[in-house]
């Protein structure tokens, strides 16, 4: 367990160097009346399966940094509430960036955060990050002090291991199962608190319907469980509180740094 919440904090003002070059403003201006209706929509889309579904941290989180159904968030606007809870900021970007940034920005407590958001089009599937996927799917988590440390840790650990594929592609399926695609017991159920069932509507359902199989949260063999992006996940892994995941990170970091 992380005894002192946001005990990782300095690193939050760290300069970016690698990351840099992909930072960009976002233009909250610019969104026009069609694309804050499809952002209202998506979320209207979400809620009432994750008011009875997702895990009680994220929805805290959802109205802590004040995000609203109806608008695209104002990336300063969440930050300004944000910030002062764990450190972390929803950094705009200007899309995916190379492992390394990415890592940098996550050790400096900056979420690498895409302002672009989906046409109506891909409002089911969009293969590329947009606002709703990162700033929906991900950021009201960070406002969780231990799941904030341990994203921190995360960054760090994986900042250390560029030169290592092998051990790179093992921490990649702890994001997965974790910040991508995890679930949480609580109160004698499988709650969702992962991006990729937050933000999506069909692995969000696949998972309430018993599709997957649910195994106990157990780092060797989450390390050791592959997975195909292209298709729903036949196996998930549940924690039984957030210190679970923090405490993975750490042992991890021991096993491969």
């Amino acid at each position: 367990m992380n005894p002192v919440a946001g005990a990782e904090l300095p690193a939050r003002g760290r300069e970016l160097t690698v990351a840099q070059p992909y930072l960009i403003q976002q233009q909250w201006d610019a969104y026009t009346e069609e694309q804050h209706a499809v952002w209202a929509e998506l979320v209207r889309r979400r809620m009432p399966q994750l008011r009875e579904h997702a895990a009680q941290e994220y929805l805290d989180g959802f109205h802590q940094i004040g995000l609203r159904e109806d608008t695209i968030p104002n990336l300063s606007e969440v930050n300004r509430r944000l910030s002062p809870r764990t450190g972390w900021n929803a950094t705009p970007v200007s899309g995916f960036l190379p492992p390394d940034a990415f890592f940098e920005m996550l050790a400096a407590r900056q979420f690498p955060t895409t302002t672009y958001i989906r046409g109506r089009e891909s409002m089911e599937y969009t293969p590329e990050p947009d606002i709703f996927h990162d700033v929906f799917g991900h950021v009201p988590m960070h406002a969780h002090p231990v799941f904030a440390d341990f994203l921190q840790h995360y960054g760090r650990v994986c900042a250390r291991l560029m030169h290592d594929k092998e051990k790179l592609e093992k921490m990649g399926r702890l994001f997965w199962f974790t910040v991508e695609f995890g679930v949480i017991r609580q109160h004698g159920k499988v709650r969702l608190y992962g991006s990729g069932l937050i933000s999506s509507h069909g692995e969000g359902t696949h998972v309430i319907e018993g599709k997957p199989e649910i195994r106990d949260f157990n780092l060797d063999l989450v390390l050791e469980q592959k997975f195909l992006v292209s298709e729903e996940q036949k196996v998930l892994y549940a924690v039984e509180s957030f210190d679970q995941i923090y405490e993975a990170a750490q042992e991890a970091e021991r096993r491969l740094a």
